[in-house]
């Protein structure tokens, strides 16, 4: 018998707000590491000015009443109660589209380019091109969990979401789309449910890291295995304690604010196309919307899982297989890493749109929503209705 849905409101509690505010005020600071700020990590005197913002002008209730304008439903599935979004197009014939975030993102991320997916006549564009938007929040992020509830890795997240978009939603072919960790998922439904997919488009690829990989590579692959190599050393901290000792990590994150705060948006000022400065990019609203939801519903130590996951089982994609149905990828110039085309093609067969984009970075949905948008109809276009 397929699960139900259930309409769903985001509403935290006035007492939770209140214990926020009472944690902020007593936040313990470290002192500044001598040399520049955000050398060692995140800045204290800027994550003072947000910390103060948050507890003293951040208005979580504007934050709740921004994500409740859309259609929101919870259904149990693979174990779990599963929250999504589901937002009709307006259109003559609007294609289903799967929206996949990642870490350290939450549906939040979409709410601006949910807009100019499901009306692009609203927007200057064609309301042919218009999509019916399934976002869910990924299993163990968000309202998508609960204490004690088992933990997904993104093979088995793509799996529930094939699941909700088939059996409880009723789409038996749609699109899909992810960066981060909803690129490997979108990627892992290209490959194990190609029947029911019309097309992927990623702002990020789950191509694998091994500096190994080429034997003789091209100056455009030397430039990519430099870049990974200089990553593996720097830029992987972060995976390495949420890949090993989750738990562990989770006792401060979920206690302290400031401490979340802080592991988030350094990944925020690191990953965008910001030079720096996090407030030329994203609003501390935006930021902090996204912040709290990880604080209110104590998520952020399950949503390490995929971390552990990844480095305790093998490769998403297995070694040796590819994916095969059409694949477009919008590559931002300050996305983490930036494959070549010639190593994409080894993990995705069939790519039909590939487009280097002027400026943005990992947050593509946050940081440019008309220009993904865009590049997500353009991809889409020839491919609706096929099959």
């Amino acid at each position: 018998m397929t699960a139900r849905p259930n309409p769903f409101t985001l509403r935290v509690a006035d007492a939770a707000i209140a214990d926020l505010g009472a944690r902020l005020a007593l936040t313990r600071w470290p002192d500044q590491a001598p040399g520049p700020a955000w050398a060692y990590g995140t800045d204290v005197e800027w994550l003072r000015g947000l910390v103060a913002y948050w507890r003293d002008r951040f208005d979580w209730r504007a934050a709740e009443d921004r994500l409740n304008a859309y259609p929101q439903f919870k259904v149990p599935l693979h174990g779990i109660d599963l929250h999504y979004l589901h937002v009709p197009g307006v259109g003559p014939d609007p294609c289903p589209l799967l929206l996949s975030h990642g870490w350290p993102g939450s549906v939040f991320e979409f709410l601006d380019i949910i807009p100019r997916l499901v009306d692009p006549e609203r927007f200057g564009g064609d309301a042919a091109d218009s999509f019916t938007v399934v976002a869910p929040s990924l299993p163990g992020y968000g309202p998508s969990f609960a204490p004690g509830q088992k933990r997904f890795g993104a093979e088995a997240i793509a799996e529930c979401f094939a699941d909700l978009m088939g059996d409880v939603l009723g789409y038996q072919r749609f699109a899909a789309q992810g960066g981060d960790w909803g690129a490997f998922i979108t990627s892992c439904l290209g490959h194990a449910h190609a029947e029911k997919i019309i097309g992927i488009h990623l702002n990020m690829l789950a191509v694998r890291r091994d500096k190994g990989m080429v034997a003789d590579p091209t100056d455009e692959e030397r430039v990519y295995l430099d870049q990974l190599a200089l990553w593996l050393k720097e830029g992987t901290g972060y995976q390495w304690i949420q890949g090993t000792r989750p738990q562990t990590l989770a006792f401060a994150l979920t206690d302290s604010p400031a401490g979340l705060a802080a592991w988030i948006v350094e990944k925020f000022r690191a990953w965008s196309d910001c030079d720096g400065d996090l407030d030329s990019v994203f609003t501390r609203d935006a930021l902090l919307a996204n912040i709290g939801l990880y604080w209110f519903t104590g998520a952020i130590g399950s949503s390490f899982w995929p971390y552990y996951a990844r480095m305790h089982g093998p490769w998403p994609i297995p070694e040796g297989e590819t994916v095969d149905v059409p694949t477009g990828y919008a590559a931002f110039p300050h996305e983490i890493l930036s494959p070549p085309r010639s190593l994409a093609a080894q993990t995705y067969t069939d790519i039909r749109r590939w487009q280097v984009m002027d400026r943005g970075g990992h947050f593509a949905a946050m940081e440019r929503p008309d220009a993904l948008a865009e590049e997500i109809r353009a991809h889409f276009r020839p491919l609706r209705g096929a099959g």
